[in-house]
Protein backbone atom coordinates (compact mmCIF):
# COMPACT_ATOMS: atom_id res chain seq x y z
CA UNK A 1 0.00 0.00 0.00
CA UNK A 2 1.45 3.79 -0.81
CA UNK A 3 2.47 6.26 1.62
CA UNK A 4 -0.86 8.29 0.36
CA UNK A 5 -3.25 5.59 0.63
CA UNK A 6 -1.84 4.63 4.25
CA UNK A 7 -2.45 8.15 5.19
CA UNK A 8 -5.78 8.19 3.59
CA UNK A 9 -7.15 5.17 5.67
CA UNK A 10 -5.55 6.99 8.98
CA UNK A 11 -7.49 10.20 8.37
CA UNK A 12 -10.50 8.79 7.15
CA UNK A 13 -10.96 5.25 8.33
CA UNK A 14 -11.91 2.24 7.45
CA UNK A 15 -15.65 1.96 8.08
CA UNK A 16 -17.12 4.87 5.76
CA UNK A 17 -17.05 6.98 2.56
CA UNK A 18 -15.82 10.48 3.70
CA UNK A 19 -18.09 12.93 1.79
CA UNK A 20 -15.39 14.24 -0.18
CA UNK A 21 -14.71 10.66 -1.31
CA UNK A 22 -18.48 10.66 -2.30
CA UNK A 23 -18.32 13.02 -4.01
CA UNK A 24 -14.97 11.75 -5.63
CA UNK A 25 -17.20 8.93 -7.01
CA UNK A 26 -20.38 10.75 -8.18
CA UNK A 27 -18.51 13.11 -10.07
CA UNK A 28 -17.00 9.96 -12.16
CA UNK A 29 -20.26 8.11 -12.36
CA UNK A 30 -19.83 5.89 -9.75
CA UNK A 31 -22.17 5.22 -7.24
CA UNK A 32 -22.90 2.63 -4.19
CA UNK A 33 -25.20 0.15 -4.65
CA UNK A 34 -25.42 0.45 -8.37
CA UNK A 35 -24.70 -2.79 -10.37
CA UNK A 36 -21.14 -3.46 -11.31
CA UNK A 37 -20.03 -3.63 -14.87
CA UNK A 38 -16.79 -4.63 -16.53
CA UNK A 39 -14.48 -2.34 -18.76
CA UNK A 40 -12.12 -4.48 -20.97
CA UNK A 41 -9.82 -4.06 -23.30
CA UNK A 42 -6.05 -3.74 -24.49
CA UNK A 43 -2.90 -1.20 -24.24
CA UNK A 44 -0.32 -1.17 -27.10
CA UNK A 45 2.13 0.66 -29.17
CA UNK A 46 3.76 0.69 -31.81
CA UNK A 47 5.05 -2.33 -31.73
CA UNK A 48 1.84 -4.25 -30.54
CA UNK A 49 0.77 -5.44 -26.72
CA UNK A 50 2.01 -3.42 -23.85
CA UNK A 51 2.40 -5.65 -20.64
CA UNK A 52 2.71 -4.20 -17.09
CA UNK A 53 1.13 -0.84 -18.30
CA UNK A 54 -1.64 0.20 -15.02
CA UNK A 55 -4.82 1.00 -16.47
CA UNK A 56 -7.34 3.33 -13.94
CA UNK A 57 -10.70 4.98 -14.07
CA UNK A 58 -9.86 8.62 -14.14
CA UNK A 59 -9.36 10.09 -10.64
CA UNK A 60 -10.29 6.93 -8.58
CA UNK A 61 -8.09 4.42 -6.95
CA UNK A 62 -10.17 1.76 -9.22
CA UNK A 63 -6.81 0.18 -10.85
CA UNK A 64 -5.64 -2.39 -12.49
CA UNK A 65 -2.18 -4.21 -14.53
CA UNK A 66 -2.25 -5.25 -18.01
CA UNK A 67 -1.26 -9.27 -18.80
CA UNK A 68 1.31 -10.28 -21.37
CA UNK A 69 -1.27 -10.02 -23.83
CA UNK A 70 -1.82 -6.25 -23.06
CA UNK A 71 -5.35 -7.11 -21.65
CA UNK A 72 -7.06 -5.79 -18.75
CA UNK A 73 -10.37 -5.67 -16.37
CA UNK A 74 -11.71 -3.16 -14.65
CA UNK A 75 -14.40 -3.95 -12.42
CA UNK A 76 -16.47 -0.43 -11.47
CA UNK A 77 -19.97 0.46 -10.64
CA UNK A 78 -21.26 3.23 -13.16
CA UNK A 79 -24.34 4.55 -13.83
CA UNK A 80 -22.87 7.02 -16.76
CA UNK A 81 -19.55 7.12 -19.48
CA UNK A 82 -16.46 7.17 -18.08
CA UNK A 83 -12.77 7.36 -18.78
CA UNK A 84 -10.10 5.22 -19.07
CA UNK A 85 -7.07 5.83 -18.40
CA UNK A 86 -3.38 3.90 -19.61
CA UNK A 87 0.51 4.97 -18.09
CA UNK A 88 3.80 2.89 -18.29
CA UNK A 89 7.04 4.40 -17.47
CA UNK A 90 8.67 5.80 -20.68
CA UNK A 91 5.78 6.56 -22.30
CA UNK A 92 2.88 9.19 -22.32
CA UNK A 93 -0.11 8.52 -20.22
CA UNK A 94 -3.11 7.78 -22.65
CA UNK A 95 -6.99 8.07 -22.07
CA UNK A 96 -10.43 7.01 -23.93
CA UNK A 97 -13.04 9.03 -22.70
CA UNK A 98 -16.42 8.76 -23.22
CA UNK A 99 -17.00 5.42 -22.39
CA UNK A 100 -20.21 3.76 -21.68
CA UNK A 101 -20.06 0.51 -19.73
CA UNK A 102 -20.22 -2.20 -20.17
CA UNK A 103 -17.25 -2.00 -22.78
CA UNK A 104 -14.91 -4.66 -24.07
CA UNK A 105 -13.19 -3.27 -27.06
CA UNK A 106 -11.19 -0.13 -25.17
CA UNK A 107 -7.97 0.50 -26.67
CA UNK A 108 -5.80 2.46 -25.52
CA UNK A 109 -2.28 3.70 -27.40
CA UNK A 110 0.72 4.51 -25.78
CA UNK A 111 3.54 6.35 -27.19
CA UNK A 112 6.81 6.55 -26.05
CA UNK A 113 8.03 10.06 -24.85
CA UNK A 114 11.31 11.72 -25.90
CA UNK A 115 14.75 10.28 -24.26
CA UNK A 116 17.04 13.38 -25.07
CA UNK A 117 17.02 17.10 -24.30
CA UNK A 118 16.66 19.84 -26.25
CA UNK A 119 18.79 22.89 -25.43
CA UNK A 120 17.05 24.90 -27.62
CA UNK A 121 13.83 24.91 -25.38
CA UNK A 122 12.70 28.18 -24.48
CA UNK A 123 11.24 27.68 -21.17
CA UNK A 124 7.40 28.28 -19.96
CA UNK A 125 7.17 31.45 -17.74
CA UNK A 126 5.08 30.47 -14.56
CA UNK A 127 3.71 33.86 -14.10
CA UNK A 128 3.42 37.45 -15.75
CA UNK A 129 1.73 40.94 -15.15
CA UNK A 130 0.66 40.78 -19.20
CA UNK A 131 -2.18 38.93 -19.76
CA UNK A 132 -1.23 37.79 -23.23
CA UNK A 133 1.78 36.32 -22.32
CA UNK A 134 0.91 32.63 -22.07
CA UNK A 135 2.06 30.95 -18.37
CA UNK A 136 1.41 28.17 -15.84
CA UNK A 137 -0.52 30.48 -14.02
CA UNK A 138 -2.88 30.71 -16.50
CA UNK A 139 -4.61 27.48 -16.23
CA UNK A 140 -3.28 26.78 -12.75
CA UNK A 141 -3.19 29.86 -11.33
CA UNK A 142 -4.18 28.17 -7.39
CA UNK A 143 -0.62 26.09 -7.97
CA UNK A 144 1.31 28.76 -9.12
CA UNK A 145 0.49 31.85 -6.97
CA UNK A 146 0.64 30.40 -3.72
CA UNK A 147 4.35 29.37 -5.22
CA UNK A 148 5.53 32.42 -5.87
CA UNK A 149 5.58 33.30 -2.22
CA UNK A 150 8.11 30.15 -1.64
CA UNK A 151 12.10 30.00 -1.71
CA UNK A 152 12.38 28.01 -4.70
CA UNK A 153 10.23 30.74 -6.66
CA UNK A 154 12.87 32.99 -5.55
CA UNK A 155 16.13 31.52 -5.40
CA UNK A 156 17.85 33.53 -7.80
CA UNK A 157 16.82 36.77 -6.99
CA UNK A 158 17.07 36.44 -3.23
CA UNK A 159 18.99 39.48 -2.29
CA UNK A 160 20.80 37.56 0.30
CA UNK A 161 22.06 34.90 -2.14
CA UNK A 162 23.05 37.86 -4.41
CA UNK A 163 24.89 39.43 -1.96
CA UNK A 164 27.39 36.59 -0.65
CA UNK A 165 27.70 35.82 -3.79
CA UNK A 166 28.87 39.59 -5.44
CA UNK A 167 30.25 39.76 -1.93
CA UNK A 168 28.24 42.75 -1.05
CA UNK A 169 25.88 44.49 1.21
CA UNK A 170 22.20 44.90 0.46
CA UNK A 171 23.25 48.57 -0.87
CA UNK A 172 25.80 47.21 -3.29
CA UNK A 173 29.03 48.33 -1.16
CA UNK A 174 31.18 45.73 -2.50
CA UNK A 175 34.16 44.51 0.17
CA UNK A 176 37.78 44.69 -1.57
CA UNK A 177 38.93 41.62 -4.20
CA UNK A 178 40.29 38.89 -2.20
CA UNK A 179 44.38 39.15 -1.68
CA UNK A 180 46.88 35.92 -2.19
CA UNK A 181 49.92 35.60 -1.37
CA UNK A 182 52.79 32.30 -2.09
CA UNK A 183 54.23 30.09 -0.42
CA UNK A 184 57.06 27.67 -1.61
CA UNK A 185 55.62 24.67 -0.20
CA UNK A 186 51.48 25.58 -0.73
CA UNK A 187 51.56 27.99 -3.75
CA UNK A 188 49.16 30.25 -3.95
CA UNK A 189 46.47 30.88 -1.02
CA UNK A 190 44.41 33.65 0.26
CA UNK A 191 44.59 36.07 2.76
CA UNK A 192 42.74 37.06 5.72
CA UNK A 193 40.31 39.82 4.69
CA UNK A 194 40.89 43.38 6.88
CA UNK A 195 37.63 43.38 8.56
CA UNK A 196 37.27 47.46 8.64
CA UNK A 197 34.75 49.75 7.27
CA UNK A 198 35.76 48.79 4.06
CA UNK A 199 34.49 45.25 4.37
CA UNK A 200 31.28 43.99 3.66
CA UNK A 201 31.78 40.56 4.17
CA UNK A 202 32.67 37.43 2.03
CA UNK A 203 31.13 36.36 -1.47
CA UNK A 204 32.37 34.24 -4.35
CA UNK A 205 33.50 36.73 -6.56
CA UNK A 206 35.76 38.06 -4.59
CA UNK A 207 37.78 35.30 -4.29
CA UNK A 208 36.89 33.76 -7.83
CA UNK A 209 36.28 37.04 -9.94
CA UNK A 210 36.99 35.26 -13.26
CA UNK A 211 34.60 32.34 -13.04
CA UNK A 212 30.89 32.11 -12.82
CA UNK A 213 30.86 29.09 -9.93
CA UNK A 214 28.11 26.55 -9.52
CA UNK A 215 26.00 28.55 -7.69
CA UNK A 216 23.67 28.24 -10.47
CA UNK A 217 23.21 24.36 -10.95
CA UNK A 218 20.54 24.67 -7.81
CA UNK A 219 19.66 28.43 -7.52
CA UNK A 220 19.05 28.83 -11.20
CA UNK A 221 18.88 25.29 -13.06
CA UNK A 222 17.08 26.17 -15.91
CA UNK A 223 19.90 28.82 -17.04
CA UNK A 224 22.74 26.11 -15.73
CA UNK A 225 21.36 23.13 -17.52
CA UNK A 226 24.00 23.74 -20.81
CA UNK A 227 26.82 25.44 -18.25
CA UNK A 228 26.64 24.51 -14.80
CA UNK A 229 29.43 26.63 -14.18
CA UNK A 230 28.69 29.37 -16.33
CA UNK A 231 26.05 31.07 -14.93
CA UNK A 232 26.18 34.63 -13.58
CA UNK A 233 23.22 35.14 -11.34
CA UNK A 234 22.93 38.54 -11.46
CA UNK A 235 22.11 37.94 -15.17
CA UNK A 236 18.87 35.44 -15.08
CA UNK A 237 16.03 36.49 -17.10
CA UNK A 238 12.70 35.03 -18.47
CA UNK A 239 11.72 32.07 -16.47
CA UNK A 240 14.91 31.41 -14.97
CA UNK A 241 14.40 34.50 -12.59
CA UNK A 242 11.96 32.62 -11.00
CA UNK A 243 14.51 30.31 -9.42
CA UNK A 244 13.21 26.84 -9.41
CA UNK A 245 10.45 27.32 -11.88
CA UNK A 246 7.82 25.20 -12.82
CA UNK A 247 8.91 24.31 -16.31
CA UNK A 248 11.63 23.13 -14.83
CA UNK A 249 10.81 20.49 -12.36
CA UNK A 250 7.98 19.22 -14.18
CA UNK A 251 10.74 17.98 -16.76
CA UNK A 252 13.25 16.49 -14.00
CA UNK A 253 12.92 12.42 -15.88
CA UNK A 254 14.98 11.21 -13.50
CA UNK A 255 18.03 11.51 -10.57
CA UNK A 256 21.33 10.51 -10.80
CA UNK A 257 22.18 8.95 -7.03
CA UNK A 258 25.59 6.71 -6.07
CA UNK A 259 23.77 3.29 -5.42
CA UNK A 260 26.22 2.54 -3.08
CA UNK A 261 25.42 5.89 -0.49
CA UNK A 262 22.09 7.03 -2.07
CA UNK A 263 23.85 10.51 -2.14
CA UNK A 264 24.12 12.28 -5.53
CA UNK A 265 28.12 12.21 -6.07
CA UNK A 266 30.36 14.43 -4.89
CA UNK A 267 30.75 17.82 -6.22
CA UNK A 268 27.55 17.61 -8.76
CA UNK A 269 24.77 19.40 -7.36
CA UNK A 270 21.82 20.94 -8.92
CA UNK A 271 21.79 19.78 -12.86
CA UNK A 272 24.90 17.76 -12.38
CA UNK A 273 22.68 15.06 -10.56
CA UNK A 274 19.29 15.64 -12.84
CA UNK A 275 18.41 14.03 -16.14
CA UNK A 276 16.36 16.95 -17.78
CA UNK A 277 13.81 16.54 -20.99
CA UNK A 278 13.63 19.61 -22.83
CA UNK A 279 10.58 19.44 -25.48
CA UNK A 280 11.82 18.90 -29.16
CA UNK A 281 9.27 20.45 -32.06
CA UNK A 282 7.50 18.33 -34.78
CA UNK A 283 8.45 18.53 -38.42
CA UNK A 284 6.08 21.53 -38.44
CA UNK A 285 7.34 23.36 -35.76
CA UNK A 286 4.90 22.58 -32.72
CA UNK A 287 6.05 21.31 -29.47
CA UNK A 288 6.19 17.84 -28.46
CA UNK A 289 5.14 18.80 -25.13
CA UNK A 290 6.38 16.86 -22.50
CA UNK A 291 5.51 17.50 -18.17
CA UNK A 292 6.03 15.20 -15.40
CA UNK A 293 3.21 14.96 -12.41
CA UNK A 294 2.34 12.97 -10.11
CA UNK A 295 -0.96 11.25 -11.93
CA UNK A 296 -0.91 8.46 -13.93
CA UNK A 297 -4.36 9.61 -15.28
CA UNK A 298 -3.76 13.65 -16.88
CA UNK A 299 -6.81 14.68 -18.66
CA UNK A 300 -4.38 15.19 -21.53
CA UNK A 301 -4.48 13.35 -24.88
CA UNK A 302 -0.80 13.34 -24.94
CA UNK A 303 2.16 16.27 -23.04
CA UNK A 304 1.36 14.73 -19.37
CA UNK A 305 2.60 11.74 -18.34
CA UNK A 306 3.21 10.01 -14.16
CA UNK A 307 6.36 10.03 -13.03
CA UNK A 308 6.56 8.25 -9.57
CA UNK A 309 9.86 10.20 -8.25
CA UNK A 310 8.22 13.84 -8.49
CA UNK A 311 6.57 12.46 -4.95
CA UNK A 312 9.52 10.82 -3.50
CA UNK A 313 12.41 12.36 -1.36
CA UNK A 314 15.28 11.13 -3.96
CA UNK A 315 13.73 14.11 -6.33
CA UNK A 316 14.84 16.58 -4.20
CA UNK A 317 18.64 15.28 -3.29
CA UNK A 318 20.20 17.06 -6.08
CA UNK A 319 19.70 20.71 -4.25
CA UNK A 320 19.34 19.55 -1.05
CA UNK A 321 22.64 17.21 -0.56
CA UNK A 322 26.37 19.10 -1.26
CA UNK A 323 29.81 18.64 -0.84
CA UNK A 324 32.45 21.17 -1.54
CA UNK A 325 36.53 20.64 -1.05
CA UNK A 326 35.42 17.38 0.09
CA UNK A 327 33.35 18.69 3.19
CA UNK A 328 29.72 17.86 3.01
CA UNK A 329 28.42 21.33 3.47
CA UNK A 330 24.37 20.55 2.75
CA UNK A 331 22.75 17.82 3.74
CA UNK A 332 18.97 17.78 4.72
CA UNK A 333 18.61 14.77 1.99
CA UNK A 334 21.04 12.63 3.83
CA UNK A 335 19.97 13.25 6.90
CA UNK A 336 16.42 12.56 5.91
CA UNK A 337 17.99 9.03 4.27
CA UNK A 338 19.71 8.71 8.08
CA UNK A 339 16.51 9.06 9.97
CA UNK A 340 13.51 7.15 11.00
CA UNK A 341 11.18 9.15 8.19
CA UNK A 342 13.22 6.92 5.79
CA UNK A 343 11.23 4.12 6.58
CA UNK A 344 9.70 2.69 3.84
CA UNK A 345 6.42 1.42 5.50
CA UNK A 346 6.05 4.07 8.35
CA UNK A 347 8.35 7.04 7.37
CA UNK A 348 7.03 10.48 5.41
CA UNK A 349 8.75 11.60 2.39
CA UNK A 350 9.88 15.51 2.03
CA UNK A 351 6.89 15.89 0.04
CA UNK A 352 4.63 14.80 3.22
CA UNK A 353 5.91 17.85 5.09
CA UNK A 354 6.87 20.85 2.61
CA UNK A 355 3.83 19.76 -0.05
CA UNK A 356 1.38 18.95 2.26
CA UNK A 357 -1.98 17.77 0.71
CA UNK A 358 -5.06 18.94 0.78
CA UNK A 359 -3.76 22.08 -0.41
CA UNK A 360 -6.28 25.30 0.89
CA UNK A 361 -7.88 27.69 -1.17
CA UNK A 362 -9.46 30.38 1.35
CA UNK A 363 -9.70 27.68 4.08
CA UNK A 364 -11.23 25.21 1.99
CA UNK A 365 -9.46 21.73 -0.42
CA UNK A 366 -7.89 22.29 -3.37
CA UNK A 367 -10.38 19.48 -5.63
CA UNK A 368 -9.37 20.81 -9.23
CA UNK A 369 -5.70 22.05 -10.08
CA UNK A 370 -7.03 23.73 -13.75
CA UNK A 371 -11.10 24.65 -13.06
CA UNK A 372 -12.14 24.92 -16.64
CA UNK A 373 -9.22 24.82 -18.30
CA UNK A 374 -9.02 20.92 -18.81
CA UNK A 375 -8.74 20.14 -14.88
CA UNK A 376 -10.70 17.07 -13.16
CA UNK A 377 -12.12 16.77 -9.90
CA UNK A 378 -9.85 14.77 -7.89
CA UNK A 379 -9.87 13.55 -4.21
CA UNK A 380 -8.21 16.57 -2.49
CA UNK A 381 -5.94 13.94 -0.64
CA UNK A 382 -4.10 13.76 -3.85
CA UNK A 383 -3.54 17.60 -4.53
CA UNK A 384 -0.30 18.81 -2.85
CA UNK A 385 0.54 22.11 -1.68
CA UNK A 386 2.51 24.04 -3.66
CA UNK A 387 3.46 26.64 -1.09
CA UNK A 388 6.10 24.65 -0.52
CA UNK A 389 6.81 25.23 2.97
CA UNK A 390 10.34 26.32 4.93
CA UNK A 391 12.36 28.17 6.62
CA UNK A 392 10.96 31.30 5.57
CA UNK A 393 7.26 30.08 7.22
CA UNK A 394 7.39 31.17 10.63
CA UNK A 395 4.27 28.93 11.41
CA UNK A 396 5.91 25.96 9.74
CA UNK A 397 9.54 26.55 11.42
CA UNK A 398 7.96 26.72 15.29
CA UNK A 399 6.43 23.47 14.72
CA UNK A 400 9.79 22.06 13.99
CA UNK A 401 10.38 20.92 17.94
CA UNK A 402 9.50 20.78 21.01
CA UNK A 403 11.11 22.39 24.90
CA UNK A 404 10.55 21.29 27.99
CA UNK A 405 12.39 22.75 30.97
CA UNK A 406 12.88 20.87 35.13
CA UNK A 407 13.89 23.12 37.57
CA UNK A 408 14.93 21.94 41.43
CA UNK A 409 15.62 24.37 44.14
CA UNK A 410 18.20 22.92 46.54
CA UNK A 411 20.92 23.88 49.09
CA UNK A 412 20.88 27.68 48.03
CA UNK A 413 21.23 26.11 44.34
CA UNK A 414 18.83 26.36 41.21
CA UNK A 415 19.59 23.89 38.88
CA UNK A 416 17.23 23.96 35.56
CA UNK A 417 17.54 21.06 32.94
CA UNK A 418 16.35 22.21 29.13
CA UNK A 419 15.56 19.47 27.04
CA UNK A 420 14.79 20.43 23.45
CA UNK A 421 13.16 17.60 21.26
CA UNK A 422 13.60 17.05 17.02
CA UNK A 423 10.11 15.41 17.58
CA UNK A 424 8.42 16.98 13.76
CA UNK A 425 11.10 17.25 11.34
CA UNK A 426 12.53 14.74 9.26
CA UNK A 427 16.12 15.91 9.22
CA UNK A 428 18.49 18.08 11.65
CA UNK A 429 17.66 21.09 13.30
CA UNK A 430 18.14 23.30 11.60
CA UNK A 431 19.19 22.34 8.40
CA UNK A 432 20.41 23.44 4.71
CA UNK A 433 22.70 26.30 4.97
CA UNK A 434 25.39 26.32 7.57
CA UNK A 435 24.76 29.78 8.31
CA UNK A 436 21.51 29.01 10.13
CA UNK A 437 21.49 28.14 14.01
CA UNK A 438 19.44 28.03 17.03
CA UNK A 439 20.28 29.92 20.06
CA UNK A 440 18.99 28.63 23.55
CA UNK A 441 18.76 31.56 26.21
CA UNK A 442 18.39 30.64 29.33
CA UNK A 443 17.23 33.19 32.08
CA UNK A 444 16.82 33.31 35.96
CA UNK A 445 15.82 36.42 38.19
CA UNK A 446 15.30 37.07 41.53
CA UNK A 447 12.18 39.45 42.85
CA UNK A 448 14.45 42.40 42.33
CA UNK A 449 14.90 41.63 38.11
CA UNK A 450 18.39 40.69 39.28
CA UNK A 451 19.75 37.90 36.87
CA UNK A 452 20.91 35.18 39.11
CA UNK A 453 24.63 34.67 38.85
CA UNK A 454 25.25 31.38 36.84
CA UNK A 455 27.64 28.25 38.96
CA UNK A 456 27.97 25.72 36.51
CA UNK A 457 26.87 25.95 33.10
CA UNK A 458 27.14 26.54 29.23
CA UNK A 459 27.00 30.24 27.80
CA UNK A 460 26.69 31.24 23.90
CA UNK A 461 29.98 32.36 22.17
CA UNK A 462 31.24 34.87 20.91
CA UNK A 463 29.78 34.61 17.57
CA UNK A 464 26.17 34.42 18.48
CA UNK A 465 26.83 38.94 19.38
CA UNK A 466 28.66 40.82 21.57
CA UNK A 467 27.36 44.07 22.87
CA UNK A 468 23.95 45.12 24.09
CA UNK A 469 21.44 42.41 24.20
CA UNK A 470 18.80 44.65 23.43
CA UNK A 471 19.82 44.49 19.73
CA UNK A 472 20.13 40.64 19.86
CA UNK A 473 23.75 40.41 21.20
CA UNK A 474 23.75 37.10 23.38
CA UNK A 475 27.07 36.07 23.34
CA UNK A 476 28.29 34.85 27.54
CA UNK A 477 24.82 34.20 28.55
CA UNK A 478 23.67 31.48 29.47
CA UNK A 479 22.38 29.20 26.63
CA UNK A 480 23.37 26.68 24.35
CA UNK A 481 23.67 27.40 19.67
CA UNK A 482 23.17 24.83 18.12
CA UNK A 483 24.71 24.93 14.48
CA UNK A 484 27.13 23.09 11.75
CA UNK A 485 30.15 25.80 12.26
CA UNK A 486 32.56 25.78 9.37
CA UNK A 487 36.22 27.23 9.32
CA UNK A 488 38.24 28.39 6.16
CA UNK A 489 41.31 26.56 6.02
CA UNK A 490 43.83 29.22 4.93
CA UNK A 491 42.15 32.11 6.10
CA UNK A 492 40.62 30.56 9.91
CA UNK A 493 37.68 32.70 9.63
CA UNK A 494 35.36 30.83 11.71
CA UNK A 495 31.93 30.52 11.91
CA UNK A 496 32.00 30.93 7.90
CA UNK A 497 29.54 30.87 4.63
CA UNK A 498 32.25 31.19 2.40
CA UNK A 499 32.12 27.08 1.57
CA UNK A 500 33.23 27.90 -1.86
CA UNK A 501 36.48 28.06 0.13
CA UNK A 502 38.10 24.71 1.28
CA UNK A 503 36.44 24.75 4.96
CA UNK A 504 36.05 22.52 7.71
CA UNK A 505 33.79 21.47 10.32
CA UNK A 506 34.68 22.82 13.57
CA UNK A 507 31.74 21.58 15.57
CA UNK A 508 27.98 20.56 14.51
CA UNK A 509 25.49 20.05 17.58
CA UNK A 510 22.57 20.77 15.64
CA UNK A 511 19.25 18.34 16.60
CA UNK A 512 19.08 14.78 14.41
CA UNK A 513 15.10 13.71 13.62
CA UNK A 514 13.47 12.43 16.50
CA UNK A 515 16.84 13.40 18.57
CA UNK A 516 16.88 15.13 22.28
CA UNK A 517 19.32 17.91 23.38
CA UNK A 518 19.86 18.51 27.07
CA UNK A 519 21.29 21.30 28.59
CA UNK A 520 22.00 21.85 32.42
CA UNK A 521 22.42 25.09 34.46
CA UNK A 522 23.09 25.66 38.17
CA UNK A 523 22.61 29.08 39.39
CA UNK A 524 22.99 30.58 43.19
CA UNK A 525 19.26 31.04 44.12
CA UNK A 526 18.49 33.62 46.59
CA UNK A 527 17.44 32.79 49.98
CA UNK A 528 14.02 34.00 49.72
CA UNK A 529 11.24 35.53 47.00
CA UNK A 530 10.64 33.89 44.09
CA UNK A 531 12.81 33.50 41.26
CA UNK A 532 11.33 34.13 37.34
CA UNK A 533 12.93 31.61 35.19
CA UNK A 534 12.63 31.98 31.13
CA UNK A 535 14.27 29.27 28.12
CA UNK A 536 13.81 31.04 25.07
CA UNK A 537 14.64 29.20 21.63
CA UNK A 538 15.47 31.93 18.45
CA UNK A 539 15.94 30.92 14.95
CA UNK A 540 18.35 32.63 13.75
CA UNK A 541 19.26 32.92 9.93
CA UNK A 542 22.70 33.98 10.01
CA UNK A 543 25.47 34.39 12.24
CA UNK A 544 24.89 38.21 14.15
CA UNK A 545 28.78 39.60 12.62
CA UNK A 546 28.22 38.49 8.83
CA UNK A 547 24.49 39.89 8.95
CA UNK A 548 25.91 43.10 10.17
CA UNK A 549 28.46 43.31 7.58
CA UNK A 550 25.73 42.52 5.40
CA UNK A 551 22.93 44.67 6.58
CA UNK A 552 21.02 41.70 6.32
CA UNK A 553 17.79 42.58 9.00
CA UNK A 554 16.51 39.73 9.30
CA UNK A 555 14.89 39.54 12.76
CA UNK A 556 15.45 36.14 15.22
CA UNK A 557 12.28 33.97 15.23
CA UNK A 558 10.88 32.47 18.51
CA UNK A 559 10.75 28.84 18.07
CA UNK A 560 10.13 27.88 21.91
CA UNK A 561 9.67 29.90 24.86
CA UNK A 562 8.98 28.13 28.54
CA UNK A 563 8.22 30.43 31.52
CA UNK A 564 8.10 29.43 35.56
CA UNK A 565 7.85 30.99 38.38
CA UNK A 566 9.46 29.40 41.43
CA UNK A 567 9.50 30.39 45.22
CA UNK A 568 12.74 30.29 46.85
CA UNK A 569 10.27 29.77 49.80
CA UNK A 570 9.09 26.82 49.53
CA UNK A 571 11.58 25.22 46.59
CA UNK A 572 8.70 25.09 43.76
Amino acid sequence: MSLMKRRRSFRHGAFALTLVAIAALLAVGLTPGVKEFALSGTVVDESGPVAGATVRLQATEIETITDEKGAFTLHAKTITAVTVSAWKHGYYSARAAHVAPPSEEIVLVLHRYQTEDNPDYVWALPYSDDPDVPTCAECKAHIVMPWLENAHATSATNPRYLSMYNGTDLYGNRSPLTQYATSRDYGRFPLRPTMDETYFGPGYKLDFPYTEGNCGACHNPGAALDDAYGVDPNLVSGADAFGVHCDYCHKVADVILDPETNLPYPNRPGVLSSDVRRSFNDEHGEEIALFFGPFDDPNVDEGDTYLPLIQESAFCAPCHFGVFWDTVIYNSYGEWLESAYNDPIDGLSCQDCHMPAPMLIDGVPMTNVAPGRGGIERDPETLRSHRQLGASDVEFLQNAVTMATKAIVSSGRLTVDVAITNDKTGHHVPTGSPLRHLILLVDAVDSAGRSLDLVEGPVLPSWCGEGHRSEGNYAGYPGVAYAKVLEELWTEISPSGAYWNPTRIVSDNRIAAHATATSSYIFKAPESGNVQLRATLLYRRAFKELMEQKSWNVPDILMEEVEETLSMDTGV
